[in-house]
């Protein structure tokens, strides 16, 4: 994140292209010598020198790369070599808006061998079937299939048309690519952080939803990830706050969030400035919470879900072959769907319609876990509303 703020590289040397810019500034020159080797050297200093486990690569889809060997492959060889040498694993894990597999697949079959890579699509279906919100770049995850389609295949723009770009976007992930190379979540301090107040899950869902979005988020087929607090709740917001010592450039970024927001259907009298110190401190957890009886339920249901994961190995299985969902339609709204996600011999039954919803179950079946009261035949099982089980 190179921005305009306290940026003099330009006048040092040639760090960056000029005129070809990103999100965030003009881009790094990438065609240098001495501005690669000045990366992965930094890369593989954290890696080595302060035996960090792994990195989190951020936008890597800013990184504008003319080489034949791109620099996420280059940087992915020489972590490589070096976990070798220090026999321990070391992770490099890429965020990126292409929904490109190149990323992630092994360097044998033309790709960068990145260990994992975030997954914005199966955030955003999951989003939309718990809140119904479809406005913006939700809009095309409103589809009866978006979760299916992320939880069995990976990406939802896998080459279909996005209304949000227009145009078609992404690849197919290949089958033999393992699940667990795709890091999913319910949320995280983009999707947060880039809404106009900040909101968290807990602003708008109810504990029971809450309690379904755990489930879904740590039985998925992909690598879990938690945002801060998310385990008991938190309703703290997390908003965009920054620093910038120009006044002019402060005002430049609150205008360009609100015209964001507007495009999404936001309220733009709801966007806090970023340059208040107040947003920066409203957005400090309270770690009290954790101990209330509602965010303390939700986080023992947490450690459960993360006990029952380490324990079934259906719930870790990295072969989507083995994962199917189907999915129910009640009155048309994303929100009120009905799951039912067979990770092998594990069963997740999920119903967010507003009405009971009954599961075909062998009487043999085990009851591994229950976010609420069930009923049980010999042959069903029925979950009240907002509700979710898993089943042996």
């Amino acid at each position: 994140h190179l921005g305009p703020s306290g940026n003099y590289l330009p006048l040092f040397g040639p760090y960056l292209r000029e005129g070809e810019s990103t999100t965030w500034g003009d881009s790094v020159n990438l065609d240098e010598d001495a501005v690669r080797e000045y990366i992965l050297d930094n890369a593989l200093m954290w890696l080595r020198d302060f035996q960090v486990d792994g990195l989190r690569l951020d936008a890597v889809h800013a990184l504008h790369d003319r080489r034949p060997v791109h620099l996420l492959r280059e940087l992915a060889e020489r972590v490589d070599a070096l976990s070798a040498q220090q026999n321990r694993p070391l992770s490099l894990i890429a965020e990126s808006d292409l929904n490109d597999p190149t990323l992630i697949l092994p360097r044998e079959a033309g790709g960068y061998g990145l260990t994992a890579q975030w997954s914005d699509d199966w955030h955003h279906a999951v989003h939309v079937a718990l809140t119904g919100e479809t406005a913006g770049y939700y809009t095309d995850f409103a589809a009866d299939e978006a979760v299916a389609k992320v939880t069995e295949g990976g990406f939802f723009h896998d080459g279909s048309f996005s209304s949000f770009r227009d145009r078609p976007h992404g690849s197919p992930i290949p089958a033999e690519v393992p699940s667990w190379r795709l890091v999913t979540f319910a949320q995280d301090h983009d999707q947060i952080g880039n809404r106009a107040a900040g909101d968290r899950l807990p602003a708008t869902l109810s504990p029971d939803r809450l309690a379904v979005a755990a489930v879904l988020t740590l039985t998925a087929p992909g690598t879990p990830m938690l945002f801060m607090g998310e385990e008991w709740g938190a309703t703290t917001p997390w908003q965009f706050f920054t620093s910038h010592p120009e006044p002019e450039l402060g005002r430049a970024v609150a205008e360009g969030r609100t015209a964001e927001f507007a495009r999404m259907g936001w309220d733009p009298d709801a966007v806090p400035d970023p340059q208040d110190p107040e947003t920066f401190h409203r957005s400090h957890l309270d770690w009290a919470e954790a101990e209330a009886p509602e965010h303390s339920r939700l986080l023992s249901l947490y450690r459960d879900l993360a006990r029952l994961r380490r324990a079934r190995p259906e719930l870790t299985d990295p072969d989507s072959a083995h994962t199917t969902v189907e999915v129910r339609e009640t009155d048309g709204r994303p929100e009120h769907r009905v799951y039912r996600i067979d990770r092998g011999g594990v069963s997740v039954l999920v119903n967010l319609s507003p009405a009971p919803a009954t599961f075909s179950v062998p009487a043999t079946a085990d009851l591994l876990l229950a976010t609420a009261a069930l009923t049980r035949s010999s042959t069903s099982l029925t979950l009240p509303p907002d509700a979710a089980a898993i089943v042996n």
